[in-house]
């Protein structure tokens, strides 16, 4: 007991040591005030106040945070929008001023929040009021692009930053909604006809082309054929006509008579009909006369049969 009361001193000074003792977690600084006047900042890690005289005012996150809003505004024509957003922000800087600033600038992150939600609020409010409800789902990111311009002084002066805003959602009263449905919906049936008729269109337009194009295949083959037919018909011509003279020139040579030189070539007329006649049918004549007049029609039927 004697030890115990000779000792005290030492206990005091223990308890007024670990008392004095302060533990700030990492991604924290810890605000210290004194008889409610800013004193200094500790940063993470183990720290000293002085036991009693100071005290943990606020300790703040340095960390990104992020906070998910609902609210309503009204368009130029009187349609009512609801957004969904999500905001993303953090303190400026970990510097002593800015601490300070954020440490004192509101009471309570509650209060934080509440200013916080009115100010993107109003600024998305004020940019839908001079647009039409047909013009908002086209502007997200314009409505995301004012709001930060406008928010991005006022957080700074409040020792944050804003790192993001984005806009989850975007919808109409009901009535608003399904008539949007059924002009999307008519639209779609608009196009699918028209995908439609356009694809008929091509069918037919590739239908008459191939169609075309066969025709005039067609047409340059008969041309072709007509003209291999003619350069037969001419070439037989040519050869009845040459061996003719040939078989005319040898008689004439031998000093046979001219009877005899047509006769000659009438039997050779006849014999070639008989071959390649294809059952057509001559009267024969015997004189000088009919013999010519035989060759011709033979000749004539030879050619025709050429052409063919």
């Amino acid at each position: 007991m004697e030890i115990l009361v000779s000792y005290w001193w030492l206990a005091l000074l223990l308890f007024v040591v670990f008392s004095g003792l302060v533990t700030v977690n990492q991604g924290t600084i810890a605000v210290v005030t004194m008889f409610g006047k800013y004193q200094r900042v500790l940063r993470a890690g183990l720290n000293f106040k002085i036991p009693v005289l100071e005290q943990i005012y606020k300790r703040i996150s340095v960390q990104n945070r992020s906070v998910e809003l609902e609210f309503q505004a009204v368009t130029i024509d009187q349609a009512n929008v609801y957004f969904k957003s999500m905001l993303l922000y953090s303190v400026q800087n970990e510097t002593e001023d800015t601490i300070k600033k954020v440490a004192f600038k509101f009471f309570s992150d509650k209060d934080l929040m509440q200013a916080l939600v009115r100010t993107i609020e109003g600024n998305i409010r004020s940019y839908v009021a001079t647009k039409r409800q047909a013009e908002i789902l086209g502007q997200r990111k314009e409505i995301v692009d004012y709001v930060k311009s406008e928010i991005d002084h006022t957080l700074e002066d409040w020792g944050y930053h804003l790192q993001d805003l984005q806009i989850n959602d975007i919808t109409f009263d009901q009535v608003i909604m399904e008539s949007m449905s059924k002009v999307v919906a008519s639209n779609n049936l608009k196009a699918a006809a028209e995908n439609e008729g356009q694809a008929l269109l091509i069918t037919k337009t590739k239908g008459a082309e191939a169609e075309g194009n066969a025709i005039k295949i067609s047409a340059e083959a008969e041309r072709e054929a007509a003209r291999l037919r003619g350069q037969g018909v001419a070439l037989f011509r040519q050869e009845v006509a040459k061996g003719m003279t040939e078989a005319a020139e040898q008689m004439k040579q031998a000093n046979l008579d001219t009877n005899v030189i047509l006769f000659s070539m009438w039997t050779e007329a006849v014999k070639n009909f008989a071959e390649y006649g294809k059952g057509n049918i001559i009267f024969l004549d015997g004189s000088a006369d009919g013999m010519e007049k035989t060759m011709k029609q033979i000749q004539a039927l030879m050619v025709k049969q050429a052409g063919q």
